[in-house]
């Protein structure tokens, strides 16, 4: 009895019947319901009975240095699977209960049998954490990775990845990577072992959308509540925008560039201009400052709390409308310039842009030195920054160019 076996496992006086799931150990036998959802079995007292061997078979596995890959037909593209983590490479632990980050790339191919036949695989882990303790330190890793892939032929690359961080990882890739070949963030709101899952959609769409000719960093969640098509973002324009629905992912200030429809011949299209595949030569400029932070603007905010940005490199605040603070703040950013700190001026609004030449407030930050961002989102604001600081021979000039679409020339309306 192996993982993608039919199995039926008597225990107690009960009865399931499924696939045998690569989660399963030596404690607990996990299978997959018809229904969807998944069971775990104590094997202690418990009767199997084989019904079918290797109902999903995703190819013979090997590879070592923390890397894999599965049998390669000549006629397929190569896509590199890439995980970091996430809901999407998690599963349950049943003598817990709790759901944990614990498959990498291999496993992934396992639990989501769809991907086999659409593609060459080659799976590789960078990290194996919870999107919340992503740092750049990691970023670089995941930078690194996607660039050797890609120098070793991989046609597209797919990075599994928690969905609370993803839009920092998708800029951070963005800014730090030339590719001549899409990458393709995606993740899943719901686990594996729930049928409401949206890990298969997502999966299979993402490495469509690798496929493609888009040499551009995208992410690519559900469009819709349903399983009919995902959205493909630039990786640069996107925000989380629900905690928990499926479709929580959205372009903010235009439409997605384009989308996958979800079928048994998924398609996949653009509506908007894009980098096309092989436009480019392959280079890598990873490195990003850490001493910089996004702080949030909010009425009657104490002015000591721009006490701990003294000495950082470099500040995003998120400003209320146009871009503008409480006056009093005004002389303290001022301060911070003078001293060599780089301070960026977003808005907490969702559309539009920055415009600091419309009232006296905002003339004043401009006076200051503060830098305008114009409609750059403020979470793409600080990865830019980060990136800038460290790479940029002119930083302002930098954080005013769009280098990776995240800058738009005009916000206008759209429909």
């Amino acid at each position: 009895m192996n993982p993608g076996d039919r199995v039926r496992v008597e225990r107690a006086e009960q009865s399931f019947e499924g696939v045998v799931l690569p989660s399963s150990d030596a404690e607990y036998l996990v299978i997959k319901l018809d229904g969807g959802y998944n069971v775990g079995v104590d094997r202690t007292d418990a009767s199997v009975e084989l019904l079918e061997a290797d109902v999903y078979d995703v190819g013979e596995t090997g590879g070592d240095d923390g890397g894999s890959e599965v049998a390669f037909d000549e006629e397929l593209p190569t896509i590199s699977l890439i995980s970091t983590g996430g809901t999407i490479a998690s599963t349950v632990d049943y003598r817990t209960g709790a759901v944990t980050a614990q498959f990498d790339a291999e496993d992934v191919l396992r639990a989501v049998p769809d991907l086999a036949g659409r593609a060459n695989y080659r799976g590789r882990v960078v990290a194996n954490i919870l999107s919340e303790n992503m740092t750049p330190a990691i970023w670089d890793e995941l930078a690194r990775a996607v660039h050797e892939e890609i120098e070793a032929g991989a046609d597209g690359v797919v990075v599994m990845h928690g969905t609370d961080t993803m839009a920092y990882s998708a800029s951070a890739l963005a800014f730090a990577l030339e590719s001549p070949v899409p990458i393709v963030f995606t993740g899943s709101q719901r686990s594996a072992d729930r049928p409401s899952s949206d890990n298969v959609m997502n999966a299979v769409c993402a490495v469509e959308a690798a496929k493609s000719d888009c040499a551009e960093v995208l992410v690519c969640m559900h469009a819709t509540g349903s399983d009919d098509r995902c959205a493909l973002h630039r990786g640069t324009r996107v925000r989380k925008n629900h905690t928990s629905r499926r479709d929580a992912f959205e372009t903010v200030g235009a439409k997605p560039l384009g989308e996958v429809t979800y079928a048994d011949e998924p398609a996949v299209s653009f509506r908007r201009d894009h980098r096309e595949r092989g436009a480019g030569e392959l280079a890598l400029a990873d490195g990003f400052e850490t001493d910089v932070e996004l702080l949030k603007f909010v009425p009657g905010m104490d002015t000591a709390f721009l006490d701990v940005l003294e000495g950082k490199a470099g500040v995003v605040i998120e400003g209320t409308g146009l871009g503008h603070v409480h006056t009093d703040l005004i002389p303290r950013l001022a301060a911070l310039v003078e001293d060599g700190t780089t301070v960026v001026m977003t808005s907490q609004c969702l559309e539009g842009r920055v415009c600091d030449r419309v009232y006296d407030t905002g003339r004043d930050l401009l006076d200051a030195g503060v830098i305008e961002a114009g409609d750059t989102l403020p979470a793409t604001a600080l990865v830019k920054l980060m990136w800038a600081i460290a790479h940029a021979e002119d930083v302002e000039e930098a954080m005013e160019t769009s280098l990776a679409g995240e800058l738009q020339r005009r916000s206008t309306p759209w429909t």
